[in-house]
C-alpha cells in the first residue's frame, strides 16, 4: 500500500490548496512589494485579530525605506556574492538530502539507471530553485503556492497512473521518472 502513502502528500496539498484562498496575503509582501498600505493593515488585522499594529507597521515602513534604494539582484549576482555562501551551502545540503528520500525508487527501474535518475533529481531541484527565485517577485508567493500545489496534484495523479500501467507497458517506467522530475520542480517552485 505504498502508493496510498505516496498519494497522501497529494491529499494534504489539496487541502492546503482549498484553504489558501481564504488567507490574506503576507503583510510585508503587500507593503514592500505592492505598496498597498491599507491592504497591509487589513491583512494584519485578519491574521492577528483586532489591535493596534502601529509599531509593526512602522517597522515595515522603515524596512521599505531602507530597501527603497537597494538593487534587486538576479540569480547570478546572488551566486557571486560571498556573504550568501553559508546559506547556499545549507540549501545545497538540503537539496542533496532529498536524494535519500527514495522517491526515485518508486519508478521501478533497473538498478543501473538509478544513479542517472538521482542526478536528474538533483538537476530538477537546481532548476526549480533558480526558476522560483527568478519569478517569485513577479507573481508573488500565493500564486506560486496555488500553481505549485495544482501542478503537484496533477503530476501525482499521472504518476500513480503511470506506476499502475508500468507492468503492462515498459516505457511507462520512463514516464514515471519524468513525472518525478516534474514533481520535484513543481514542489520547488510552489511549496
Amino acid at each position: 500500500t505504498w502508493n496510498v502513502l505516496l498519494s497522501f502528500s497529494g491529499l494534504v496539498a489539496l487541502i492546503q490548496l482549498l484553504f489558501l484562498p481564504f488567507f490574506p496575503e503576507s503583510p510585508p509582501y503587500l507593503l514592500l512589494q505592492k505598496g498597498d498600505k491599507a491592504g497591509c493593515l487589513k491583512a494584519m488585522k485578519q491574521l492577528w485579530g483586532e489591535g493596534n499594529y502601529h509599531t509593526e507597521f512602522e517597522d515595515l515602513m522603515k524596512e521599505k525605506a531602507i530597501t527603497k534604494g537597494t538593487k534587486i539582484m538576479n540569480v547570478l549576482e546572488v551566486l557571486r556574492e560571498p556573504s550568501v555562501y553559508p546559506q547556499l551551502i545549507t540549501m545545497l545540503l538540503l537539496l542533496l538530502s532529498l536524494q535519500l528520500c527514495g522517491l526515485s525508487a518508486t519508478a521501478n527501474l533497473r538498478e543501473s539507471i538509478i544513479p542517472y535518475v538521482s542526478l536528474g533529481v538533483s538537476i530538477s531541484e537546481l532548476i526549480s530553485v533558480i526558476f522560483c527565485s527568478s519569478i517569485i517577485d513577479r507573481f508573488g508567493r500565493r500564486m506560486l503556492l496555488c500553481g505549485g500545489y495544482l501542478l503537484m496534484a496533477l503530476i501525482l495523479v499521472l504518476l500513480e497512473t503511470s506506476l499502475l500501467l508500468s507492468d503492462r507497458f515498459l516505457w511507462m517506467r520512463y514516464c514515471s521518472v519524468v513525472l518525478i522530475f516534474l514533481f520535484i520542480i513543481a514542489y520547488g517552485i510552489g511549496p
